[in-house]
């Protein structure tokens, strides 16, 4: 799958206004580093690097998220 700037776009939006709070919330943060084909690859910054649910955040809040509101077969990883 070819990269889709509009995608890219959407899933931002969607990090920004909804998964970005509830992280700063609690000291941490994330950037998108990267989007291929349907694998969105992450970092997780402050509170959240290292964090012991880091793995539960990714998937339950990050990925849970994007696939309710966008994409139910988007995969996202941390880089």
């Amino acid at each position: 799958m070819s990269f889709c700037p509009e995608l890219l776009q959407k899933i931002t939006e969607i990090i920004d206004l909804h998964v970005r709070p509830s992280l700063n919330v609690d000291g941490g943060d994330i950037d998108i580093v990267s989007l291929d084909g349907k694998v969105l690859s992450v970092k997780l910054k402050g509170a959240c690097n290292g964090c012991p649910c880091a793995a539960n955040t990714l998937k339950y809040n990050v990925q849970d998220t994007l696939n309710k509101m966008l994409l139910e077969d988007l995969i996202v990883v941390s880089v």
